[in-house]
C-alpha cells in the first residue's frame, strides 16, 4: 500500500545563508578540550535555540558545527534538523538527512517528523517507505508521524497498512502510537475505526481523548464530543489546546454561547487563553453566536496569530457585512508577513459578494494567481455568486464556460440564485438542464428552481420541479429558526403552536402587526410560493419562524438584551423587511442569522444594506 504514494523526485537545493561562525573564546563553551562535553554543549545550545525560535542564532551555530566536524555525530543531526523543523524549514532538514553518511532511525524519525509537522505529508510517507526498504524498523517515535501524514492525506488505506504494521512489531498497544492512530482514523472521517482502536487502548493521553472528540466534530457528532469532553475532565485529563479547539467548535456549530463563553474561562484558567488555535475557534464561535464584538476582542487580545486566526477573523467580518474591515484585515496580513492561501482569498471573494463589490471580487480573484494559488471550484462558486447578486448573470455565465473544471452543483446552485433575484426564469431552465445532467442532486437546488418559477408565477413549472424531488425521495430541509435562553435552546417551525407561551407569542405578534402597519409596513406575499388566496397568504407569512422565535425574544428578554436568532434557511424578503419594523418598533436589537450571513436590525435598519 505504502507504494501507491509516487516516490518524490524534486530534490530542492537549499541553500544555508552564509552567516558569521560563532566566536570562539576561552569561556565559550563549545572550546572545550573534552570532546563528548563539547558536543553535548552543542546539543544544548541546538535545544535552547530551538526553544526561542532564534534562526540566526541556529545557522551561526549551524556554520560552527560544520567547521567542527560534529555533522557526523547523529544526536547532533537529530537537534539541527529539529531545529529547522520548528522553524519550519522543513527542506533544510531534509538536506541535512541527505548529507548524513551514516542514517541512524533517530535521523530518519527527525526527517519524517519535520515533513509531517510541517505539511509534507506526501514526503512523510515516502521517506517512510525509504526507510523500510533499507533495513530499518520503525518505532513510537516514527509511527506517529506515518499515522499523522495519513490523516493529513486522508489516506485511510495507507494508515491500515501502517495500522496493522504496528501491530505486527508490537506497537499496537503502545499509547503514543495508538492515540496517533485514533486521531488519524478520525481525520478520515472513519469514526467507528478511531472509536474502537480508542475503547480497546489500555491506556490513553491527551492525544487519543483529543484525536475523538474531534473526530466527533468533525461528523457533526456534537452531543458525543461535548460528553467525551466532559468525561476527560472528570478524569482529570490535561486536556490541551487542540482538545479546546474542537470543543469550541462545537459550541459555535450548535450556536451553544453560554457554554462557550464557559469554555473560554475555562481556557483561560488553564493559561490555553493566548494559544492561537484556540483563538481561531473562539473567534469562529462568537462570530456564529452573533457576538462579532467578542471575536474581535480575542482577536486583538492574543499576540501572536497564525493564518487560522486571520481566516476566522476574515471570514467573520465578511458574514457580519463589516466589509471594509476585511479588507483592511487583508492588508494587515500582508503588512506583517503573513502570506494568504486559497482560504483567505475564499473570504475576502465572499466579502465582495455580499457587498456586490464586482470591482473589488475581480480585482482580489487576480490577485490569486500573483500568489501563486489556482483558483479552486469555491473560488469560482464566489465570482458566480458575485455576479449573478449583482445581475451581470451573463457575465457568471461566461466564468462558468472558462472553468478549467467541470462546473459543481454549488457553482449552478450560485447561478439559480441570480436567476431567483432577478427573475430570469429563461436562464434558470437552461440551469436546471445543466444541473439534472450531474445525476442525483442535493434537495436545495430543486427547492430553489422551484422557488425561481414561483417567484416568476410559473407555478406549473414549479410544482414539476418539486414533483422531481418527491419521485427521488428526497424531503425538503424544513424551515427552523431557534434562540438560546440559558442553557435551553427554544426551537420554532412555521405555525408552530407546540412551545408552552403559544398563547403570549402569538399575542405579541398581533400587537406588533398593529403597530407595524401603523408605521407603514406592507406584507410582500410574493414570498409565499404557494397557489392560495391573498388572505391566507398574509396569515401564512406572518408566522414563519423567524417571527415566532423573535417574539419569544421579546416577551423573554430583558431590553438590554439583543435577540439572537438562528435559522437553517434563508431568510425570506418580508420576513426581512418584517423585521426592521420590529426593530424599529420595540426599540430592540435584533440579530438574525440565516444560512447564508448575519443580519443585524437596528432601529429600522439591517447591516446588509437590503443586499443579500
Amino acid at each position: 500500500m505504502l507504494h501507491q504514494i509516487p516516490r518524490c523526485s524534486f530534490q530542492p537545493q537549499i541553500h544555508i545563508p552564509p552567516s558569521k561562525p560563532v566566536r570562539i573564546t576561552h569561556q565559550n563553551p563549545l572550546n572545550e578540550s573534552n570532546f563528548e562535553r563539547n558536543y553535548r554543549n552543542i546539543c544544548n545550545l541546538l535545544l535552547s535555540i530551538t526553544r526561542s525560535r532564534s534562526p540566526f542564532k541556529g545557522l551561526q551555530l549551524h556554520a560552527h558545527i560544520v567547521k567542527s566536524g560534529f555533522l557526523t555525530i547523529h544526536l547532533v543531526c537529530h537537534h539541527l534538523m529539529n531545529f529547522y523543523s520548528k522553524s519550519q524549514l522543513p527542506h533544510c532538514s531534509r538536506q541535512i538527512f541527505e548529507e548524513t553518511p551514516v542514517k541512524s532511525a533517530t535521523t530518519w524519525s527527525s526527517a519524517i517528523s519535520a515533513f509531517a509537522q510541517n505539511e509534507l505529508p506526501s514526503l512523510a510517507i515516502d521517506y517512510f517507505r525509504r526507510m523500510l526498504d533499507d533495513g530499518l524498523r520503525p518505532d513510537d517515535h516514527i509511527f506517529p508521524s506515518a499515522t499523522k501524514a495519513c490523516g493529513i492525506l486522508s489516506r485511510c488505506d495507507i494508515g491500515q497498512s501502517i495500522h496493522s504494521f504496528a501491530v505486527k512489531t508490537g506497537y499496537g498497544r503502545d499509547v503514543f502510537v495508538g492515540s496517533s492512530i485514533v486521531d488519524m482514523y478520525a481525520k478520515c472521517w472513519e469514526i467507528g475505526d478511531a472509536r474502537k482502536m480508542f475503547d480497546e487502548m489500555p491506556a490513553r493521553n491527551v492525544v487519543s481523548w483529543s484525536g475523538m472528540i474531534y473526530g466527533y466534530t468533525q461528523m457533526g457528532e456534537d452531543e458525543e464530543a461535548l460528553r467525551l469532553f466532559k468525561q476527560a475532565l472528570i478524569e482529570d485529563l490535561d486536556v490541551n489546546d487542540f482538545t479546546f479547539s474542537s470543543v469550541v467548535r462545537v459550541c459555535g456549530n450548535s450556536t451553544l454561547l453560554e457554554l462557550g463563553k464557559q469554555i473560554h474561562g475555562l481556557c483561560l484558567k488553564m493559561s490555553y487563553g493566548s494559544s492561537s488555535f484556540v483563538g481561531s475557534s473562539l473567534i469562529s464561535m462568537y462570530s456564529k453566536c452573533g457576538v462579532i464584538e467578542d471575536a474581535y476582542l480575542v482577536f486583538h487580545e492574543i499576540p501572536i496569530r497564525n493564518l487560522g486566526m486571520w481566516n476566522s477573523m476574515l471570514i467573520a467580518c465578511a458574514q457580519h457585512a463589516h466589509t471594509e474591515k476585511a479588507f483592511n484585515l487583508f492588508k494587515q496580513m500582508e503588512g506583517v508577513g503573513m502570506k494568504p492561501n486559497f482560504i483567505t482569498f475564499l473570504c475576502v471573494l465572499y466579502a465582495c459578494s455580499h457587498a456586490g463589490l464586482v470591482e473589488k471580487g475581480q480585482f482580489y480573484f487576480e490577485l490569486m494567481k500573483e500568489y501563486g494559488i489556482e483558483p479552486r471550484a469555491h473560488h469560482y462558486v464566489s465570482m458566480v455568486d458575485l455576479l449573478g447578486r449583482a445581475g451581470k448573470l451573463r457575465d457568471a455565465v461566461s466564468i462558468i464556460k472558462e472553468m478549467p473544471m467541470e462546473p459543481t452543483e454549488s457553482v449552478w446552485g450560485a447561478l439559480l440564485t441570480g436567476c431567483r433575484i432577478h427573475g430570469d426564469t429563461e436562464l434558470a431552465s437552461f440551469v436546471a438542464d445543466r444541473v439534472f445532467e450531474l445525476g442525483p442532486v442535493s434537495s436545495g437546488i430543486h427547492v430553489m428552481l422551484s422557488n425561481a418559477y414561483a417567484a416568476a408565477g410559473r407555478y406549473e413549472d414549479a410544482a414539476r420541479a418539486r414533483k422531481m424531488l418527491r419521485d427521488q425521495g428526497v424531503k425538503k430541509e424544513t424551515g427552523l429558526s431557534w434562540v438560546e435562553e440559558g442553557n435551553r435552546i427554544h426551537t420554532f417551525a412555521a405555525g408552530d403552536r407546540s412551545h408552552p407561551y403559544t398563547k403570549e407569542i402569538y399575542q405579541k405578534l398581533e400587537e406588533l402587526g398593529e403597530e407595524m402597519e401603523r408605521q407603514g409596513y406592507i406584507a410582500d406575499t410574493s414570498f409565499v410560493l404557494r397557489e392560495v388566496d391573498s388572505q391566507e397568504k398574509k396569515r401564512l407569512i406572518r408566522y414563519h419562524s423567524e417571527r415566532l422565535a423573535i417574539a419569544f425574544g421579546l416577551i423573554s428578554f430583558p431590553p438590554e438584551r439583543p435577540i439572537r436568532v438562528m435559522k437553517n434557511l434563508r431568510v425570506c424578503g418580508d420576513c426581512h423587511t418584517a423585521i426592521k419594523f420590529i426593530s424599529k418598533c420595540s426599540g430592540r436589537t435584533i440579530i438574525v442569522r440565516d444560512n447564508n450571513r448575519f443580519h443585524r436590525f437596528e432601529d429600522g435598519n439591517c447591516s446588509c444594506r437590503d443586499y443579500w
